[in-house]
C-alpha cells in the first residue's frame, strides 16, 4: 500500500519542545473553564464537508461482501492498513493508494470470491437462474445475476452500457472457456476489482435548496450513511430510496435512519468506530512477561478488546446512557480470562458483571484494554496512560520526548526509588522532561493501583501507592475521583464529536470545521450525549449532506483509469489462467 507523504513536523529546539508541553495543561485549563453568557453556537450557511475518494478498508469489504453473497464468502487476504490521520486510522483511507503488489492483494481476493460464489457448492442458490447449457454463453442469465449483483457492489445501479459491457465478458468468457460459470465467474471478478468497488468514490450534484451549493448525490449519499453507521456497503433497501429520491426529503431520510439505527447491523458500525477511536489495532502486539504475569496470555488480549467492546454497545446502544459515563460506570463484561485477572470467580462464557461500590475498578480506564496496552512488557507505564489519557479521550496531542533522553530512573528496576511517583519526580529534575510529564504523569498515577497487566496491587516494592492527583486544575484521590473528573471534562464529550464527525465524512476535521464541531457539540450535550442522538444529528446535518468538490474535481480523475485499467487488465488474465 503507497501512503500519500505528510509533511514532518519541523525540528524543535529542547527548548520549544519543552515550552509545548508545559502549555498543553493551561491549554486544557482554559477549554475547560466556564464560560460566562456563552452565545449558543450555529451552523453557518455554507457548511459542508469535502467531497472524497476513499480506499475501503479490509472489513468494510468483508461486511459488504457478506451482505451480498452471504457469511460463508470470506475474505481471505489481509490489506496494509491506513495511516492513523487525527487520532484513527479511518481517516487515512482518504489519503491512501494503490501499489501494484496491493493491486495484486486484491486480485488474489477477487479471483477466490468468484471462484467460490460461482462454484458447484454454492450457484445454487447464489445465482437466480440456470444456464440454457453449461458449456456456453448465456447472457439472459449473465445478466440476471450481473446486473443486481453489480448495483450492490458497485452502490449505484450500472448505465445500460455498463450491462452489456459486463454480460459481453461473461459470454466471451464462457465460450472461450466452454462453462458458463467459469465466465460468470470471469465478470465477477472484474466488478470485484472495479475502481467503484474498491473506492468509495462520492459524487456531487447541484443542490436545489441550497443555491450557489453542491450536495452529494442519492447513490453517494446512501453510501455515506451506510459506511458510517454500518462499516459496510449499503444495502438493497437503502438503495431503493437512493433511487426514489427519498434521501434528500427530511421524512424520507427520517424514515431511513430509523431503520438503520434500529438494525443489527449498527452495532457493527459502533463496534468499528469504537474499535478505531481506542486505537485496538495496537493490541495485536501487546506482550507480557510470563514470569511476571503468567495469567496473561493470547486469550486476554482478544477477551480485552470484546470486554471494552461490548461494554460500550450494552451502554451506547442497548441501554442508550450518557456516554461520559462509560468512565464513571461499574456495569462491565467477564470471561474466564478476565475473571482471573480482576481477582473474581471465572464465570462460564461472557457474563455481566458490576464491579462492588467500594472497588477501584471503575469505567474503561480501568479495563484491561487500557491498562495492559499502555505498559511495558513487565511493568506499568505512568506515562503511557496519561498520553494515551489525553490523546485518546481528550484530543489532545503530547509531545514526542526528545532524543538522548534519560530514561534510566524511571526504567531501573533496582533504583532505590520504590514507587513510580518517586522514581518520576527525579525523572522531572531535567526541566526538558518536567514539562510533558507534568502533562501526562498527575492521570497517570492514578492509575499505578493496576499492574502492567492490568490486576489490582496495593502496594509497589512494598511502598504504598499514592494515587492523588489533578487533571486541567480539578483534583482528585484516587481512580473513581479520576473516572469522575474525566467524566465532567468538557474536552472529553467534545473530543468523541470531533472522532464521530471526521469518521462520518470520510476524512479528518480541518480549523474551518470549529465552528460546525461546535453546534454538533451542543446539540450533543442537549440531547443528553447519547450517541443514537448524535449519529442521527450529523447524518440529517448540512455538512454531511453538502459537499465542497473543488479539491476532489482536480485530483480525481487523474487517478481513478490507472486502478480501473489495472483492475480489467488483471481480470482478464485471471481469466485466461
Amino acid at each position: 500500500m503507497a501512503f500519500s507523504m505528510f509533511r514532518a513536523l519541523p525540528g524543535r529546539s529542547l527548548a520549544a519542545l519543552a515550552f509545548a508541553c508545559l502549555a498543553l495543561p493551561f491549554a486544557g485549563m482554559a477549554a475547560a473553564a466556564p464560560v460566562q453568557q456563552k452565545p449558543a453556537a450555529t451552523l453557518p450557511a455554507d457548511a459542508a464537508s469535502p467531497l472524497r475518494m476513499r480506499l475501503l478498508s479490509q472489513e468494510q469489504l468483508a461486511n459488504s461482501l457478506a451482505y451480498v453473497f452471504g457469511p460463508d464468502i470470506t475474505v481471505s487476504t489481509h490489506f496494509a492498513p491506513f495511516r492513523r490521520t487525527d487520532g484513527l486510522l479511518a481517516n487515512g483511507a482518504s489519503a491512501a493508494g494503490v501499489t501494484i503488489g496491493q493491486m495484486q492483494e486484491f486480485q488474489r481476493t477477487a479471483s477466490g470470491v468468484a471462484a467460490a460464489v460461482v462454484s458447484p457448492a454454492n450457484r445454487g442458490f447464489l445465482v437466480p437462474c440456470t444456464p440454457r447449457r453449461d458449456d456456453a454463453a448465456d447472457p439472459r442469465c449473465a445478466k440476471r445475476f450481473l446486473v443486481p449483483v453489480a448495483r450492490l457492489l458497485h452502490r449505484r445501479a450500472p448505465t445500460p452500457e455498463q450491462e452489456a459491457a459486463m454480460v459481453a465478458t461473461a459470454g466471451e468468457a464462457a465460450d472461450r472457456l466452454g462453462d458458463f460459470h467459469a465466465g460468470l465467474g470471469v465478470a465477477l471478478e472484474g466488478l470485484l476489482l472495479s475502481p467503484a468497488m474498491l473506492f468509495i468514490m462520492e459524487r456531487s450534484e447541484p443542490d436545489p435548496r441550497r443555491p450557489g451549493l453542491r450536495r452529494l448525490d442519492s447513490y453517494s449519499l446512501a453510501s455515506r450513511l451506510s459506511f458510517f453507521l454500518w462499516n459496510a456497503a449499503p444495502d438493497d433497501a437503502l438503495l431503493k430510496a437512493a433511487e426514489r429520491g427519498e434521501l434528500h426529503e427530511p421524512d424520507g431520510l427520517s424514515r431511513t435512519l430509523d431503520r438503520m439505527l434500529a438494525s443489527p447491523r449498527v452495532e457493527t458500525g459502533v463496534r468499528a468506530f469504537f474499535d478505531d477511536l481506542m486505537r485496538f489495532d495496537d493490541l495485536a502486539v501487546v506482550a507480557k512477561d510470563p514470569n511476571i504475569y503468567p495469567a496473561f496470555s493470547g486469550e486476554t488480549v482478544e477477551d480485552a478488546r470484546e470486554q471494552t467492546l461490548r461494554t460500550v454497545v450494552d451502554h451506547l446502544l442497548v441501554r442508550q446512557r450518557d456516554y461520559r459515563d462509560l468512565f464513571t460506570t461499574r456495569d462491565t463484561f467477564l470471561s474466564p480470562s478476565l475473571a482471573v485477572l480482576y481477582g473474581v470467580p471465572a464465570p462460564p462464557g461472557w457474563t455481566p458483571y458490576t464491579s462492588p461500590a467500594d472497588s477501584q475498578r471503575v469505567g474503561l480506564l480501568t479495563q484491561v484494554s487500557f491498562l495492559a496496552a499502555h505498559a511495558h512488557p513487565g511493568r506499568s507505564s505512568v506515562t503511557l496512560r496519561g498520553k494515551a489519557l489525553r490523546e485518546k479521550l481528550l484530543c489532545q496531542q503530547v509531545p514526542r520526548p526528545p532524543p538522548n533522553v534519560d530514561f534510566s530512573i524511571v526504567e531501573n528496576p533496582d533504583s532505590t526509588l520504590r514507587t513510580a511517583r518517586e522514581r518520576l519526580a527525579a525523572h522531572r529534575s531535567n526541566p526538558i522532561c518536567a514539562g510533558c510529564h507534568k502533562i501526562t504523569d498527575p492521570i497517570g498515577l492514578a492509575l499505578e493501583h493496576f499492574d502492567g497487566a492490568g490486576q489490582y496491587r496495593e502496594t509497589e516494592a512494598g511502598a504504598t501507592i499514592d494515587t492523588t492527583g489533578a487533571l486541567d486544575g480539578k483534583p482528585f484521590e484516587d481512580v473513581p475521583g479520576l473516572a469522575s473528573v474525566l467524566r465532567d471534562n468538557p474536552l472529553l464529550p467534545t473530543c468523541l464529536v470531533k472522532r464521530v464527525y471526521s469518521y462520518s465524512t470520510g476524512g479528518p476535521a480541518a480549523p474551518a470545521d470549529k465552528p460546525v464541531l461546535a453546534w454538533l457539540a451542543e446539540r450533543f450535550a442537549e440531547d443528553g450525549y447519547r450517541l443514537p442522538d448524535l449519529l442521527r444529528t450529523i447524518a440529517t446535518s448540512q455538512p454531511f449532506m453538502v459537499v465542497n468538490d473543488t479539491a476532489f474535481a482536480a485530483a480525481a480523475p487523474a487517478a481513478a483509469p490507472a486502478v480501473a485499467t489495472s483492475a480489467v487488465a488483471g481480470a482478464a488474465a485471471g481469466a485466461r489462467r
